[in-house]
């Protein structure tokens, strides 16, 4: 490739960055936050103010999720795949679905049985599952709420609770999570009380 070729290829990034970033709905400042990259850099890098480095796109391509021949190439048309990397967090293989950071964000989990009592946390956010296979149990500050396959609950998760199998079994579970609190338009029809007291 010679000199005249790279620079087409260096003055292609800014737009396809910006592009990316915008189709995913993310800010200028919410980016800053996930790569780490002052608002400022980012800014000069999409208008071409900024030529891009290495540096810069490598944590850009692990924000957007997208391999890091996407943001110097074109990207490949019409293929919709997710290419997901599973991850082990304590018990649980987390395999995120979606792309990109900020926003609703997509979950597969398989959750492991684990020794020992539950214990209940809080933090900001809306959460929406649905169980694949298995069985869940739900602690939700005082209810105690077992899920089948085929049966979804949503709840704030400002609120106490606690997932997990809800017996020897792993569980398979579909999960929607937004940090901002971000409802849900899911809903799951009640089949009725839970028996819970």
């Amino acid at each position: 490739m010679n000199d005249k070729a790279y620079e087409r290829v260096l003055a292609d990034v800014g737009p396809r960055l910006r592009r990316l970033r915008q189709e995913r709905g993310v800010t200028l400042t919410a980016l800053a936050e996930t790569t780490g990259i002052s608002v400022s850099t980012l800014s000069r890098l999409e208008s071409g103010g900024r030529k891009a480095t290495l540096e810069l796109l490598l944590p850009l391509a692990q924000a957007h999720q997208v391999p890091l021949d996407e943001l110097v190439g074109a990207p490949e048309v019409g293929d919709p795949r997710v290419r997901a990397v599973p991850h082990r967090r304590d018990h649980m293989t987390i395999v995120p679905l979606t792309r990109q950071p900020g926003g609703l964000q997509a979950y597969k989990m398989v959750i492991e049985p684990v020794a020992g009592p539950p214990e209940q946390r809080t933090h900001e956010g809306y959460e929406w599952m649905y169980v694949l296979s298995g069985r869940l149990r739900l602690l939700l500050a005082d209810r105690d709420v077992v899920l089948r396959s085929g049966e979804a609950a949503e709840f704030d998760t400002r609120l106490p609770h606690w997932f997990g199998p809800a017996g020897d079994e792993p569980v398979e579970v579909l999960s929607l999570f937004g940090r901002q609190g971000e409802r849900m338009h899911v809903r799951a029809k009640p089949r009725g009380r839970d028996k819970e007291d």
